[in-house]
């Protein structure tokens, strides 16, 4: 830790051009923001569950400035459109909004940071195309979460269950109305490990306005149980077909400790593997919000792994622009 404190050089902070990202899809369109130089190497950046792309505002301005942002608000999350009535939220489909907007970026190579969530998406997109991705920074993610097979067809059923519960209920039922203050109490109340200013950097696109006060802008159906999992054997497959190199951050007071419980081990078989190909696990101080809570804890780490990964090797093609958006 104290030699990737040495990177501090990474850490001026110089203001970056920033633009709003909005990409149409079939059932309306997923919005995020851009930062940096439009000839930027490119690199996207998911976010994690129930959060939005503001989870980067702390830490993208200490990265290196040579790099063009993309930081996403997934489907049904910040201000990105909902998905239709009826449809599940499930990883394979954020997986395909991730190949939508890379198409919609004409982008043919590009790095992945990924928090928690996000971290998830990153391994499997790495692994369905491995030709696509530079490098990959997970951010207090394992970049799989099997769960026993046993469990599989439960989950699966109780997310058919809770769909069709919440689809009978009324709107009224579906969206509460909040003063901004209480819709602070009640994201710090959810998350207690988001500082107060974390939470209002997250409500800025996590809030809209409506009669009455404001609501959270998030899709209440994310809230439901993923019907879609994988096993371990599954997960292990899938992290085989990555070619990326790849750094894995992992708060100490972080996912190990919210999440993990009786799949202790299979998250220990996973960060062996990533051993076993001599990618570079880190374990840093802080919660499982670290890199917005304490950006100046990961900074170092992500931008040195970004200068010696990415930006010192050749560009795809010299002088062209990575985005055409």
């Amino acid at each position: 830790m104290l030699q990737a404190l040495k990177g501090v050089r990474h850490l001026s902070v110089r203001a970056m051009k920033q633009t709003e990202l909005s990409v149409p899809v079939p059932w309306g369109q997923l919005r995020g923001r851009i930062w940096g130089p439009d000839d930027g190497r490119p690199v996207l950046c998911l976010h994690g569950w129930s959060d939005n792309c503001g989870t980067f505002n702390t830490l993208i301005p200490l990265l290196p400035k040579e790099c063009r942002y993309v930081a996403l608000d997934l489907s049904g999350h910040g201000l990105s459109s909902h998905r239709p009535p009826g449809v599940f939220y499930t990883p394979p489909a954020y997986v395909m909004d991730v190949r939508r907007v890379i198409d919609a970026l004409q982008w043919s190579r590009f790095s992945i940071i990924g928090h928690s969530m996000g971290g998830n998406i990153a391994g499997t997109f790495s692994s369905l195309y491995p030709e696509m991705v530079d490098a990959v920074v997970l951010l207090d993610s394992y970049g799989f979460f099997p769960i026993n097979q046993e469990e599989m067809f439960k989950v699966m059923r109780k997310g058919m269950d809770e769909q069709l519960q919440f689809e009978k209920k009324t709107t009224e039922e579906k969206s509460r109305v909040y003063t901004y203050e209480g819709a602070v109490e009640r994201l710090s109340a959810a998350n207690p490990a988001l500082s107060e200013q974390s939470v209002r950097i997250l409500l800025e696109r996590g809030l809209v306005q409506v009669e009455g006060g404001v609501a959270f802008t998030r899709d209440f159906r994310i809230n439901l149980k993923n019907i879609l999992r994988n096993t371990l054997g599954q997960s292990l497959q899938l992290h085989s077909g990555i070619k990326a190199p790849m750094l894995v951050l992992l708060a100490e007071d972080g996912f190990n400790k919210l999440f993990v419980g009786e799949n202790e081990n299979f998250f220990s078989t996973i960060i062996q593997a990533y051993k076993d190909k001599e990618h570079k696990v880190v374990n840093i101080p802080g919660d499982h919000h670290i890199h917005l809570n304490n950006p100046a804890v990961v900074a170092p780490l992500v931008s040195d792994f970004l200068m010696t990964k990415v930006l010192t090797q050749p560009a795809r093609r010299a002088n062209e622009p990575t985005s055409k958006i």
